[in-house]
């Protein structure tokens, strides 16, 4: 995620439930540097809130920020209930019981 002209300490990243909420606040600086005011900032410095949906048994893991880039590290962690588990097929058939009905009276 492009987060150019923001520092660490201007974003938060909290994960809730299945939702990654990515946020930038700007903090508030010095209008005036000796006596001038800026003529043109190229970068905008806006605050923003942008929400990732998840999917199941993502977990993330951390984040860094590199020029400009917001990297979020996510592992898919399946736990041993939810993974496919492959039925051994027996040699022998296996006749079912039948046991008998009574009529109702």
């Amino acid at each position: 995620m492009a987060v150019a002209g923001f520092s660490p300490s201007e974003l938060d990243i909290t994960v809730q439930e299945n939702t990654l909420l990515v946020t930038g606040k700007t903090q508030k600086e010095e209008e005036k540097k000796n006596g001038t005011g800026y003529l043109h900032r190229g970068i905008a410095r806006r605050a923003f809130e942008r929400r990732f949906s998840l999917a199941d048994h993502m977990k993330v893991t951390g984040a860094n920020l590199d020029n400009g880039m917001l990297h979020v590290d996510l592992v898919h962690e399946v736990p041993e209930a939810a993974k496919p588990r492959k039925i051994e097929i027996g040699a022998q058939p296996v006749h079912p019981q039948v046991t008998e009905q009574k009529a109702a009276a």
